[in-house]
């Protein structure tokens, strides 16, 4: 049976409950789970989420030790931040030696991990350091609708210099490869434009038609179906529609803002989050790895509040890709 392993998060946060309720859920319908979690993380924490909310939980724990220094719910501390990446380095050796098939992660605070010196801006520059991976980026994935991202955590200022040629082509190359892993014989692409209007030939900046253009053509001139640059304020509704299989981002809000609109249900009387769907996947790895797509919800950690609809669509998608 297929080893999948799931790393805890920053232990202050939700990523113990959400693990917990999500293991119970995927077990409920068919009496058993399909694969072999293996959790990643403080043993103590898992227990806790499991009988705070009464929750079975059975699964092996491999543990990265107690906390050495009390940790507070919802607290960010050096202390969560290294307990969170010990789980992470763990599962990565794990899984670049094949004993786990796929790696699923909760939560982090990235302000955590810096406090406990490890200066990363989040999983994906942190995995992609860890394994030694060149050009990785970042997917986020509602059902099938999917965005990858040319850049992600870096000042809008910066994003105009890491549109580039290479990394455009990287970028599109990642993604056709995780939609064919997903069954898609041909998919199809959309490359969203940097600028509003996608320049409006030149009024609005001259990236989309020096940058965008010529490489879109040169990977059609490939017999890649790519489209491009569109744009980002028409491109999204265009893939909700069924017109392309993937958009190409070209900074992190404008591909974030999309999926979490379709993900994320907010209550309109009480305004509290009642699910939250996406997943996050780092193309470029040597093994898959997604994520849920959100933070580690520290206003609602210990409440019983936190959904799970994520980690199972996490961990589905794991699945899928790890065939």
């Amino acid at each position: 049976m297929r080893r999948i392993g799931i790393t805890m998060g920053d232990p202050a946060g939700i990523g113990p409950e959400i693990i917990v309720k999500a293991l119970a859920e995927l077990r409920a319908p068919r009496g058993g789970l399909s694969f072999v979690p293996v959790i990643y993380g403080v043993p103590s924490a898992f227990r806790n989420a499991a009988a705070t909310h009464e929750l079975p939980f059975s699964s092996a724990v491999v543990s990265v030790g107690e906390p050495a220094t009390p940790i507070a719910v919802a607290t960010i501390s050096a202390e969560a931040g290294r307990l969170a990446y010990l789980s992470i380095e763990r599962a990565v050796k794990d899984a670049m030696t094949g004993n786990i098939l796929a790696m699923v992660t909760a939560p982090i605070s990235k302000e955590a991990i810096n406090l406990a010196g490890h200066a990363y801006a989040g999983h994906t520059d942190m995995l992609a350091d860890l394994t030694g991976s060149v050009d990785s980026c970042m997917m986020l994935a509602h059902g099938a609708f999917r965005v990858s991202h040319v850049s992600t955590h870096v000042a809008l200022r910066k994003v105009p210099d890491l549109v580039t040629p290479k990394r455009i082509t990287r970028v599109v190359e990642l993604t056709m490869a995780a939609l064919a892993r997903l069954g898609i014989a041909k998919p199809r692409i959309a490359v969203a434009a940097l600028n509003p209007h996608a320049g409006e030939g030149g009024l609005f900046g001259d990236e989309d038609a020096t940058v965008i253009v010529p490489t879109v053509q040169a990977l059609r001139e490939r017999g890649l179906e790519v489209s491009g640059p569109i744009s980002g304020d028409t491109v999204f509704v265009r893939a909700l529609g069924n017109e392309f299989d993937a958009v190409i981002a070209m900074y992190h809000d404008q591909g974030h803002i999309p999926v979490k609109l379709l993900g994320f249900h907010v209550d309109p009387v009480s305004r509290q989050w009642t699910t939250l769907q996406g997943v996050n996947i780092t193309l470029g790895l040597p093994f898959v790895r997604t994520s849920v797509d959100h933070g580690t919800a520290f206003d609602i950690a210990g409440k019983n509040k936190a959904s799970a609809q994520s980690m199972v669509e996490a961990i589905e998608f794991a699945l899928n890709l790890a065939g």
